[in-house]
């Protein structure tokens, strides 16, 4: 009788990451569950800050559905953030308005001894929670779309955990590299360790694909990007593939520029994600064609909606069609963003 039984389609994004062109491209937005919707600013005031929000399951599970129920896209990316994982090793975070996250700084080799990976998947429970909990809710409400986990990549993590807050240049992470590289490495291994115990563990609990985000990868010269960049990312993807086989896993090495070919190349990823500045028409060229690329609106494109929002979107669909694609920004959705111009934008992708 199992036979006679119709066969469910893959989802679009799952789809794309296996390697298929699918068109119209399945689509998603970098933090499109967030400040510009008005259901998410009244779901913050109830949790108070926004760790307690991360770690109250019934909210950040809301949360995560709100822009699947208002715009159908093709993923829902678990609502959380990348510092989770400090936080979970017990390095103290808070999140300061105006200000953006702020940590106790690691600045001596004993407080880098001092963190234990194995600390991650316990601390972090409620996390998994939200993940179950965000299955469940799509399996109902939206079986179409794919629930993505994530984590930041070691390197950006490294970077906030060192400089203690936010920074365009984050030059204490930077100085260390070079000058204590193997104090650097330990902290980067042990984040590798702590990446991969989260992100099987959100796997365990109902992702059904992965995300790697080194916001601040495009700082680094040519040489220290593929030490602590690609080769941590690729030791991340070794450990996944033996534990969470067939889960894919979409990188994000912001600003790569030319070192992108490097990355798809080394790191194991199955996409490729692309940021604002790259030109997609190069990126489509220079990625394998079996690899997906997801990507690249600019944020601002989406604030401004319109005629322009409409042409850059056209012109970033033109490049990537009849290849593996995901549609989604070249960084994340800014709070100013009109909620109308998100429907526009998916108005554009569907009419593909």
């Amino acid at each position: 009788m199992d036979s006679e039984r119709p066969t469910i389609p893959a989802k679009p994004l799952l789809r794309a990451l296996g390697g298929e062109a699918v068109w119209p491209p399945p689509a998603w937005l970098m933090r499109q569950a967030g400040r510009y919707l008005p259901e998410y600013r009244e779901l913050r005031a109830q949790a108070g800050d926004f760790i307690s929000l991360c770690t109250t399951p019934p909210l950040a599970a809301e949360v995560t559905l709100q822009p699947i129920r208002r715009y159908g896209m093709e993923a829902a990316i678990l609502f959380s953030d990348i510092l989770m994982i400090p936080w979970a090793l017990g390095q103290p975070l808070r999140f300061a308005e105006g200000e953006g996250p702020l940590l106790e700084p690691l600045r001596t080799p004993e407080s880098i001894a001092a963190l234990d990976p194995s600390v991650v998947v316990a601390r972090a429970a409620p996390v998994f929670e939200t993940v179950a909990r965000v299955r469940e809710g799509l399996a109902t409400e939206a079986p179409r779309t794919t629930l993505i986990g994530f984590a930041g990549g070691c390197f950006t993590v490294a970077c906030y955990m060192l400089e203690g807050k936010g920074s365009k240049e984050f030059p204490v992470a930077r100085s260390l590299a070079y000058q204590d590289p193997a104090l650097f490495g330990r902290l980067i291994r042990t984040l590798q360790d702590a990446t991969v115990e989260y992100l099987v563990a959100q796997v365990e609990a109902g992702a059904e694909a992965l995300m790697i985000f080194d916001s601040w990868a495009g700082m680094l010269s040519p040489g220290q990007f593929r030490r602590w960049v690609i080769e941590p990312t690729a030791a991340i993807t070794r450990a996944l593939r033996k534990r969470c086989p067939g889960v894919p896993l979409i990188g994000f090495p912001r600003l790569a520029g030319p070192l992108l070919t490097d990355y798809a190349a080394r790191a194991g990823v199955d996409a490729t994600a692309i940021d604002t500045s790259m030109d997609p028409r190069w990126a489509a060229q220079a990625v394998p064609a079996t690899m997906a690329l997801q990507g690249n609106l600019d944020p601002l494109a989406l604030v401004a909606g319109g005629a322009a929002l409409e042409a850059e979107a056209r012109s970033i669909l033109g490049a990537m069609r009849g290849r593996p694609y995901i549609f989604n920004l070249g960084h994340g959705i800014v709070p100013q963003t009109p909620p109308e111009h998100v429907t526009q934008l998916m108005r554009i992708l569907r009419s593909a």
